[in-house]
Parts: C-alpha cells; sequence; structure tokens
C-alpha cells in the first residue's frame, strides 16, 4: 500500500504533517475517468478531498432532462427485471457478496478518500453491505412467496397476500455513509423487483459507481440502476416528479419537505432523518464497558453518523468516575489521514460540518458548558479534523442540548435515577437510536426509551447489524424500515387475494336474512370462545 505521508495526533494533541496521499490502486482507479458511469450534461461540479481540502473535479452534473431519460430508461428495463423470478435477483445479490470479497481494499480506499473516515469505521460500511447481501440473498425467496392468512370464514374461505414492486423507486441518499447509506440501501427495491433512479451526494458518488459496477458484473441489468448525482436544487424536483416511491435519507427538515410532496401524491415514501440519540448508564452499569461504548457510540466516523450517540445520562453514583475516565479515553483517540488500519478516528468530511461543530460548542461554552476534552480543530493533520469532544454542564440554552450536532461531540449529565434518565432520553424531538447499559434490567429500560432502535450493553452495531429485525426512527427521526421483510415491503404493493368456496358470505338458499344473520353471530361466538384469530 502506498502514501505519500501519514498524520497523527498525540494524546497531547500535537501533530505531524498531512498531505494529499493516496493509495497505489486508488490512484489507478481515479486515473481511468471513474465519474463517467454518472456524469450528465450539465456543467462540471467540484469538491474538496476531505483529508486535504484540495479542490478536485468531480463529474458533469445531471439536468432534469437527463433525470426524465434516467426514468424512460428504467421503466422500459424495470418490468422485465420484475418478471425474474425473485430467487433470479436474490443471486445478484450473492454474486456481489463474492465480488465485494474480492474488492474490498479498493473499496475502503474510495470510501476514506469520499469521506475522510478512518478505516476500521469505513469497514463497518463493508461488513454492513456483506450482511444486507447475504441476508435478502438467503431470504428474499421466503419473504416474497405467497403469504396464506386466516380466511373471513374457516374452510370456506382461502386467503393469501401477494406483492409486487412499486415500479421505479426514486433514490436520495447522503454523504456520511456512502456504502451503507448510498448504495447498499437499494438492494432491498432491486430485490423487491423494482428498478432505481439514484442521486447519491454530490460529495460521494464514486462509491456508488464502484459499487454499481460490481452488481452489473454480478448480473444487475445496468438499466434498473439509474445514477443521476447532482445539486438537489436541481435534479431533486425532475427526481420526486418520475418516482412511484420515494427514499430519502438526511436532515429532519429537507424529509419534511418531502413528505409534504409525496403525501400531496399518495406516494409511498421511506424516511430516515435526524437523531439526538442518548446513553444511559444505570447505577449497575459495567463502567469499563460503558466507557468503551460511549467512546465507540460518539466517535466513530467522527460522530457524523446519524445513530450516533450525542447524550449520556449517567446515575449520578457513578457520573464523576465515568466522566473522568470517558474523558481520558477521548484525549487518546488517535486521529488521522492514513488509508491504513490503526488510527482510531478521520476527519470531518468538509468546511460545512467543521462549522456547524464549532459553532455548536463555542455557543456551549459562552452560555456556561464545561469541555473536559477536545473542543477544538485540529489543523495541523488536516483542514477539518476536530478533536473528539466531551462536555458537562451542558445548560438547556446551550443550541446542542436539543440540536443534532452530528460530529465528534457529545454532552455528559448526572442523573439520580433510571427514571430520571428515562424521561430525560425521552425529552426530544428525535427518536431514532439509544444505547442502555446496565448489568441486570438494561432490557426493562429499553421498553420505556422512545426510540425505534435500542440496544443494551452495546451503541449501533448491535440493533442496526440485527438484519432481520427492522431498523428505522420514531418521532422527528423518520419513517418506514430497513432490514428485515419490511426493508422489501416498503418497496411493494400489498395484494390480498381471497377465494370463496360453497357459499358465499350472503343469504342464499336455505339461510334466509335472518337465519343468516344468527348463524353467523352464533359462529363469531364461537370462533371467540377458541381464540380463533
Amino acid at each position: 500500500m502506498t502514501t505519500d505521508t501519514t498524520a497523527h495526533v498525540s494524546e497531547a494533541g500535537t501533530a505531524g504533517t498531512a498531505s494529499s496521499h493516496v493509495t497505489a490502486a486508488l490512484r489507478d482507479f481515479l486515473d481511468t475517468d471513474p465519474y463517467a458511469d454518472a456524469s450528465g450534461s450539465g456543467e462540471v461540479m467540484r469538491g474538496v478531498e476531505p483529508f486535504t481540502g484540495r479542490e478536485v473535479d468531480r463529474f458533469t452534473r445531471n439536468t432534469p432532462a437527463d433525470i426524465e431519460a434516467a426514468y424512460a430508461t428504467a421503466r422500459i428495463a424495470g418490468p422485465t427485471w420484475a418478471a425474474q423470478s425473485v430467487e433470479h435477483r436474490a443471486k445478484v445479490l450473492t454474486r456481489l457478496h463474492a465480488a465485494l470479497a474480492r474488492n474490498e481494499d479498493l473499496l475502503l480506499d474510495i470510501i476514506q478518500y469520499e469521506t475522510g473516515k478512518a478505516r476500521i469505521h469505513a469497514y463497518d460500511e463493508i461488513l454492513d453491505t456483506y450482511n444486507v447481501l447475504r441476508h435478502y440473498g438467503v431470504m428474499a425467496a421466503r419473504y416474497l412467496r405467497p403469504e396464506r392468512r386466516r380466511g373471513a370464514i374457516p374452510v370456506l374461505t382461502r386467503t393469501e397476500v401477494t406483492r409486487t414492486p412499486l415500479g421505479v423507486i426514486g433514490f436520495i441518499t447522503p454523504w456520511n455513509y456512502p456504502l451503507t447509506l448510498g448504495a447498499t440501501d437499494l438492494f432491498a427495491a432491486l430485490t423487491a423487483g423494482n428498478a432505481v433512479v439514484h442521486k447519491p451526494d454530490s460529495t460521494t458518488t464514486l462509491t456508488s459507481v464502484f459499487m454499481r459496477r460490481l452488481a452489473i458484473a454480478a448480473g444487475l441489468p445496468p438499466e434498473v440502476w439509474q445514477l443521476v448525482p447532482g445539486p438537489s436544487s436541481e435534479v431533486g424536483p425532475a427526481l420526486m416528479a418520475g418516482a412511484d416511491g420515494i427514499s430519502f435519507t438526511g436532515s429532519t427538515a429537507a424529509g419534511r419537505s418531502i413528505a409534504a410532496e409525496t403525501g400531496q401524491r399518495l406516494l409511498p415514501t421511506a424516511l430516515e432523518l435526524g437523531g439526538k440519540n442518548p446513553l444511559i448508564v444505570a447505577a449497575d452499569a459495567d463502567l469499563e464497558k460503558a466507557v468503551e461504548g460511549a467512546v465507540r457510540g460518539s466517535f466513530s466516523s467522527a460522530g457524523q453518523l446519524c445513530i450516533s450517540i450525542e447524550r449520556i445520562y449517567v446515575h449520578e453514583d457513578l457520573y464523576e468516575t465515568f466522566c473522568a475516565h470517558f474523558a481520558e479515553a477521548a484525549r487518546a483517540y488517535r486521529l488521522s489521514a492514513e488509508f491504513e488500519y490503526g488510527p482510531d478516528m478521520g476527519t470531518l468530511a468538509g468546511p460545512k460540518q467543521l462549522e456547524t461543530i464549532t459553532k455548536h460548542v463555542e455557543q456551549a461554552r459562552s452560555v456556561g458548558a464545561t469541555v473536559l476534552a477536545g473542543g477544538h480543530p485540529v489543523p495541523d493533520l488536516g483542514p477539518y479534523f476536530y478533536a473528539p469532544t466531551v462536555l458537562t454542564d451542558v445548560p438547556a440554552s446551550a443550541e446542542l442540548h436539543r440540536e443534532e450536532t452530528f460530529g465528534p461531540v457529545v454532552s455528559v449529565y448526572s442523573v439520580p435515577s433510571d427514571a430520571a434518565a428515562i424521561a430525560a432520553a425521552n425529552d426530544s424531538d428525535y427518536g431514532l437510536a439509544a444505547s442502555v447499559y446496565s448489568r441486570s434490567h438494561g432490557r426493562e429500560i429499553a421498553r420505556q426509551v422512545e426510540s425505534g432502535m435500542v440496544n443494551v450493553n452495546e451503541v449501533y452495531p448491535a440493533s442496526w447489524g440485527s438484519i432481520d429485525a427492522p431498523a428505522g426512527g420514531v418521532k422527528a427521526s423518520g419513517m418506514g424500515h430497513r432490514h428485515g421483510p419490511e426493508g422489501l415491503y416498503q418497496f411493494m404493493h400489498s395484494h390480498t387475494i381471497a377465494q370463496q368456496r360453497l357459499h358465499p358470505i350472503a343469504p342464499a338458499g336455505p339461510l334466509d336474512q335472518k337465519t343468516f344473520a344468527k348463524a353467523m353471530s352464533g359462529a363469531l361466538q364461537v370462533m371467540r370462545s377458541l381464540r380463533m384469530k
């Protein structure tokens, strides 16, 4: 693996230098006009490398006319893809799983190059992709076979549920997890028999380009996955207008706007939005494990993770010790711009994130918050590095008390009881993910937390990685679910087919209206007594 330089920060915060550096394999890939698969007919878009801040040309932006053409192509190809058996579609996923293993290192390079995250956090995305491909590759046929249900009248009514794809799904995916949310997220819709028109974030398009190439090599018809990156303000309306369903991952504000529009058209819509995710440390928690989980849950991908921890509620008996150990662990975190395993954290993705985080921390300081660790940029490493930051004494007047920061910043609060911790955790507009550490009653606490995903004695990987279970938020954190059968069904129409035999559900033959009514009432009473569903 070839790099020009590496950079790191010591426990004391001193640093080496950083410059543009990529691996040999990544350099070769970048020299092949990689954006050709995603380019449109508009002007060239420019961006920055997160590790270095260097400006680079990306792709020629797609235009509304390009979006319309993409939908036209997808609509022609979609029915042929949908007509294939679900077993055929699932085999594409299993072949892609094998292809991913052969190309893992290069894909890790691409994710790091586009996002600036540490390699271990880029691997989180690879791990999730393996999980999704394996699960739907194995389970899709079972999930999508006709499902027998209880009929209206036992024996006389046979009822089954079948499902068909919606058609063409419009995907709008974010920059922070360009493989997990920007490519892998599409496979449920594709496996269900849909085509997709996909607008990945303009800053992280290469990950989707490369994954699409692997999928095509594994047997996916190229026409059913249309890549159309471009500014949301320019291509968003056209993408919304042509869709039979919408999937969006991003901010709550943008999600509300999308939901308002899709609601007018009654379009099926899946939204994963913001979060202000809590962690509860109960009095009987294993302190060492709670600190380790808090560090990992707060600073993975530099905190630029929808399900990362931003607020921690610690029982007062453990509070002082927890804060001391947590701050020490945060200060010991190793930051680096290396394309290798080893560093604990990479950089923020760009100037917008750095500006928001700096503003939040400085405003919190100004109203009385205490900084136990971090609280400053690390410019010697690169233009967007920011130290892992632990705050205490955060008053309600601090913007980050309730607003999502989306960076390596976490606030710690002392609470007198489990009940107080649960109330504080639930005192939020959001409900995406949460965690609880307790030796004896973590599940009991978890059941009372208003969140779509709750982890006990672990942070986000436990719930997110439980691929057979739905993943999604409540309250202002969204609607719809990834993973499990729900991840397929949200991109499909359900059809109930009921076949009646021997006798209609109506007065007929020897049953006049009165006799029919009496017979039905009696039958329903028997069903209740037998507890028939």
